[in-house]
């Protein structure tokens, strides 16, 4: 395959450079995916060895993008590439190399929920105020920590760090880093901040393990270079100190992560760490109009850190951009959602064709309730993932403590569950015990009666039994023949069985698309490795950006800008375009926090293809109070050549009611009248009780006061605020604010 001639000039360039550092300046819709596939093709046909190359990307699902298409020019040595996101190659080699650091190869991989379910048990121990450390705020402040390699000695040792920590009132956040650092590490755990910490630690108490990898990748490449935090940043410069052969590829204008510790000096100061660094700059544009293009570049020229490019294209010129002004944030969805009627019908457009994109999550409530009346179907990126499901999470837990009993998170999700008889007090006896005597949680449930007495100490070592079992036949047995057993005799496929309702029903499936998708990774040729501690490190290791909608058919697509970095879409709306808003009121202390507001807006602009809506409200309902609201200054900030202007029209028979009343007619498709609200006549019993709600999830049975009976069918977490979509058997769906609520969990 003659993959040189595909390439214009500058690409072409930095394929063909192959030795010495490199940076590649690749702007929005520049063929950046192409220019790292072909430069990886081409090292290959000049005799490098594909074990000798590491390609570092951010997403699992991008890494697999691009070795499928290496594979297309150069065949199966595209298998041998290191290539995946730095959580995967470095778990890779963490496990190679665990027992210099002292942990087991077969070490859990927590996500969020395991570790903020940790700190909420250091911080109740500790007998601090939940309400200052919530679990959240201190995973934060750890994780920050982590990604500029703060140890807990140095933590507690910083005066600057616990000065900052007596400012915010929580001064015991060094001494919980300390417990929770201590207590992963007695469950053989890390979570994600740690693959890279520990892969810091590695290279830096081990030299003899750095030269082995420095031996090895000889070629090093890091895709979204401008995403990197600290640690990144130290680890890819240790490897390639020896060669010096390593090439990044990012785009300075599109860095905003920040808040997940993405540091822009990386990129900006790439060239101190290598004074010979050849720089190579595609500005080619081939995604977007060039009415797009040259309002996204207007924008962005008023940032002042940023690496000078020039980015032009050979597209159409394409329609003005449509600055939509609303009277409300309902009218605003209203004109959205009328607009993507409009534009399929008259213009045979896909719903697919459509991406509304948005600040902040709270922003979709309208978006969402406008389409909804139109019968236009959607889809939300970022909600709650398969693998987040409270019967997933169940059954994932039994598997992990199949490979690692000493996994504290897990040991604790099912201990009883399904119930065997172990209450809560037990449960804590059990840990308290172990923290006592010194021993590991997993040695006192072994030896259950020894410690808590024959009964309760029976159903506790009955358990241990089991995963014993479990164990030892995961020795001989791929992952899926491991997960069918364990699902079976755990009790769990029984128990979501025996729940008849249309909820219990579809948790007893989704066990079931769990065994179909273990079977599918079973399967899959390209797994070598088919065990069950194999698959548990594949689905740790699962973004957000890697997970696909379950649903077939046309949806629009609905997300925040960050979810849709990397994404493209024939017709983008950005809404929300108001002062305070976006730019977000928190990002306006700084010049550096508002030019990462610019860049997130720039990246917002370039996600559109054909055409770009930028809708505002004049008010907008925040709190429960109605405001005021003005433009935002960065629809003031792109050239008015390229802009449109329009008015939102709500007064009577408004666009939104014609098209509405059109769109029924036509397909014959009435939305069905609101939901009457109706009269509870329940009354709570006297020995009525709240119940600590704070693991409260989907699918759990609960009783309220007023309301009565209900199933959870949704949970929704909104900064310091979590909400519970409670479906009542009397008086239908009501959402409830948790710090409020008084409800009764009965399952």
């Amino acid at each position: 395959m003659d993959y040189i001639s595909l390439l214009n000039e500058s690409q072409r360039a930095a394929v063909l450079h192959t030795e010495g550092p490199a940076m590649i300046i690749a702007g929005a819709g520049s063929g950046k995916t192409r220019v790292l596939t072909y430069r990886i093709a081409h090292l290959i046909s000049q005799q490098v060895d594909p074990f000798n190359i590491l390609a570092l990307t951010f997403t699992n699902k991008a890494a697999k993008e691009m070795r499928h298409r290496i594979e297309k020019v150069i065949g199966n040595e595209a298998k041998n590439i290191w290539m995946g996101t730095f959580h995967s190659v470095f778990s890779r080699i963490l496990r190679a190399e665990a027992d210099k650091i002292g942990y087991p190869k077969s070490f859990t991989i927590y996500d969020t929920d395991d570790s903020k379910t940790l700190i909420r048990n250091i911080v109740k121990e500790m007998n601090l105020d939940d309400k200052l450390y919530k679990p959240n705020v201190v995973l934060g402040r750890i994780s920050s920590a982590k990604n500029k390699l703060i140890s807990v000695r140095q933590y507690l040792s910083d005066p600057v760090i616990q000065a900052d920590d007596e400012a915010a009132m929580r001064p015991k956040i060094g001494k919980i880093y300390e417990m929770y650092q201590k207590r992963c590490f007695a469950a053989g755990a890390m979570d994600f901040d740690d693959l890279l910490f520990n892969t810091n630690v590695l290279f830096k108490d081990h030299p003899d393990a750095l030269n082995k990898y420095q031996n090895i990748f000889k070629y090093v490449m890091v895709d979204e270079y401008q995403d990197t935090n600290y640690s990144q940043y130290l680890i890819t410069r240790k490897l390639a100190a020896q060669n010096r052969n390593i090439v990044v590829v990012g785009d300075d204008a599109q860095s905003i992560y920040a808040f997940r510790g993405a540091d822009i000096q990386n990129i900006l100061n790439f060239e101190r760490d290598y004074p010979e660094l050849q720089v190579f700059k595609l500005e080619q544009n081939y995604r977007s109009t060039k009415n797009i293009v040259h309002a996204a570049n207007s924008v962005i020229k008023n940032n002042q850190a940023q690496l000078r490019k020039d980015v032009f294209t050979d597209n159409e010129e394409g329609p003005l951009i449509e600055v939509i002004k609303a009277n409300s944030d309902n009218e605003e969805g209203k004109l959205v959602a009328t607009t993507i009627f409009e534009e399929k019908m008259n213009n045979h457009f896909s719903y697919d064709d459509f991406a509304i994109l948005y600040r902040t999550n709270a922003q979709s409530r309208a978006m969402e309730e406008a389409l909804r009346r139109m019968n236009i179907k959607y889809k939300i990126i970022g909600g709650l993932s398969f693998y987040q499901r409270k019967e997933i999470k169940d059954l994932i837990a039994y598997l992990r403590l199949t490979v690692n009993p000493n996994d504290e998170q897990a040991l604790r999700r099912v201990i009883n569950y399904p119930k065997r008889g172990i209450g809560e007090t037990t449960e804590q006896k059990l840990f308290v015990t172990a923290n006592d005597i010194n021993h590991s949680v997993w040695e006192v449930v072994q030896n259950a009666t020894e410690f808590l007495g024959n009964r309760v100490g029976t159903a506790i070592e009955n358990f241990s039994i089991m995963i014993r079992d479990f164990a030892r036949i995961a020795e001989n047995s791929d992952a899926y023949e491991v997960a069918k057993h364990v699902a079976k005799h755990s009790g769990i496929v029984d128990d979501l069985y025996a729940d008849k309702t249309v909820e219990g029903l579809a948790r007893y499936e989704n066990i079931q698309e769990l065994l179909n998708g273990i079977k599918e990774y079973v399967d899959d040729p390209e797994k070598d490795d088919k065990s069950l501690s194999a698959f548990l490190q594949d689905i740790a290791l699962i973004t957000d950006a890697d997970t696909k909608a379950d649903d077939d058919g046309e949806f629009v697509t609905l997300m925040t800008i960050h979810s849709a970095k990397g994404l493209e879409f024939k017709n983008v709306f950005i809404v929300g375009m108001e002062e305070n808003l976006f730019p977000s009121q928190m990002m306006l202390n700084s010049r550096a926090d508002l030019e990462e507001e610019r860049r997130l807006f720039y990246v917002a602009i370039t996600r559109a293809e054909k055409k770009l809506y930028l809708t505002y409200a004049t008010s907008r309902y925040q709190w429960g109070n109605l405001r005021a609201c003005e433009k935002s200054r960065f629809v003031d900030e792109i050239d008015s050549r390229f802009l449109n202007f329009k008015y939102g029209d709500v007064q009577g028979n408004s666009m939104f009611e014609k098209v509405l009343q059109r769109k029924s007619s036509a397909s014959n498709l009435i939305p069905p009248p609101p939901r009457k609200q109706v009269a509870s006549n329940y009354t709570a019993p006297a020995d009525f009780t709240p119940s600590d709600t704070s693991k409260l999830a989907a699918g759990m049975k609960v009783e309220h006061p007023k309301f009565g009976f209900g199933t959870v069918s949704k949970m929704d977490t909104q900064g310091n605020s979590t909400k519970a979509i409670i479906n009542f058997d009397e008086v239908g769906e009501k959402t409830l604010l948790l710090s409020f609520a008084k409800l009764r969990i009965h399952s």
